[in-house]
């Protein structure tokens, strides 16, 4: 990963207004690195049949966070997968999602920022 890409996953400013407890840390890992010993994501936000996936990175003494997104869909054997294609009727849920995660990760940079004594 590039330094400035590095840079802007780490300078996310803080809101001047915090959210309630809707956007809580998850207690328990729900994805597929977690079974494979790897740390779970930080938290799983879903609407219907997409869902963003927030994960916590921690580099060089600083926590950055990413953001992924997935469709959930069910294939002729009635099993479930993930996709990362989007439909146009997808597009506004996905907006919905973004804003839900980017309003969850300020509110993480807001907290390590008020942890921090200096």
């Amino acid at each position: 990963m590039g330094a400035a890409r590095r840079e802007v996953l780490t300078s996310i400013q803080s809101p001047t207004k915090t959210m309630n407890s809707r956007y809580e840390r998850s207690s328990s890992p729900t994805n597929r690195s977690a079974a494979q010993g790897g740390a779970g994501p930080l938290k799983t936000l879903r609407i219907g049949r997409i869902k963003a996936t927030i994960w916590e990175n921690g580099a060089e003494q600083r926590t950055f966070y990413n953001v992924t997104f997935s469709r959930t869909y069910m294939d002729e054997q009635k099993k479930f997968h993930d996709s990362d294609s989007f439909g146009r009727d997808d597009l506004l849920v996905l907006g919905k999602l973004a804003d839900q995660a980017h309003t969850f990760v300020c509110e993480c940079v807001a907290g390590q920022k008020g942890g921090e004594t200096g």
